[in-house]
């Protein structure tokens, strides 16, 4: 079992193309495994976490309904978005600059087969990571990602989740608002919920801008420890 994870940082990339390079690595670690079950071999196949910031984009999951996006493609241009119907589980969301993605792409046969725990660890790794910052948050019964006053009417999302597996090779990720400009979530209804708002950690502490880089390092840091993992870049 490999519990590396190689960290790549790709900076402020488009959607499409950073998409295509999660798949690529994906079907690296899947073509890997099929060669060792094929040829009896042992390789240990590689863990990749990477972390991008995307020029304005919404994101339809396999399972989404396209009526949640409240823009023509007119609208979309007008507003220099793009849109994308993609092979995650969920429904739309928005990624955009000031909001913290990450894509861990991993052969959970290196860690654990359960992907319901796979879910709840990444809802984990950013609990902990807000409540570094003071700010204390959940999870809201049935609505995967992270909340602020889950259950109450004051509920809001400020980090949204989705991923694809096959093979126990996982793919997509998490989205964190950290300095994300909001107003781009009233373009959709997020993740096909009504009536539940969206949020920011800069929106959370009331300041001017929080430090992005700094919020990675946290996030790493739980990520590591809850998966028992060594990440290298």
């Amino acid at each position: 079992m490999n519990k590396t994870i190689q960290l790549q940082d790709l900076g402020n990339k488009d959607y499409k193309t950073t998409w295509e390079y999660q798949e690529e690595l994906f079907k690296e670690i899947v073509d890997l495994k099929i060669r060792n079950r094929r040829e009896e071999l042992n390789l240990p196949t590689p863990n990749y976490f990477l972390f991008v910031q995307h020029p304005h984009v919404y994101t339809l999951g396999k399972s989404g309904d396209l009526s949640n996006l409240l823009l023509s493609e007119e609208q979309l241009e007008a507003k220099g978005a793009t849109f994308y119907k993609i092979n995650r589980g969920g429904d739309i969301t928005y990624h955009g600059p000031g909001q913290i993605v990450g894509y861990p792409i991993l052969d959970l046969e290196n860690f654990f087969t359960d992907i319901h725990k796979y879910l709840r660890l990444l809802e984990e790794v950013i609990i902990l990571t807000l409540a570094e910052y003071g700010i204390i948050s959940g999870r809201s019964v049935g609505e995967t990602g992270v909340w602020l006053g889950a259950g109450t009417p004051f509920a809001r999302k400020i980090c949204a989740m989705g991923v694809r597996a096959s093979r126990w090779v996982t793919m997509h990720g998490f989205a964190l608002n950290v300095n994300a400009d909001l107003g781009y979530f009233d373009n959709i209804i997020p993740c096909g919920i009504r009536g539940k708002a969206v949020t920011s950690l800069q929106v959370e502490l009331g300041v001017e801008k929080v430090d992005e880089e700094e919020v990675k390092s946290k996030i790493l840091q739980h990520f590591k420890n809850l998966f028992e993992a060594e990440i290298i870049s």
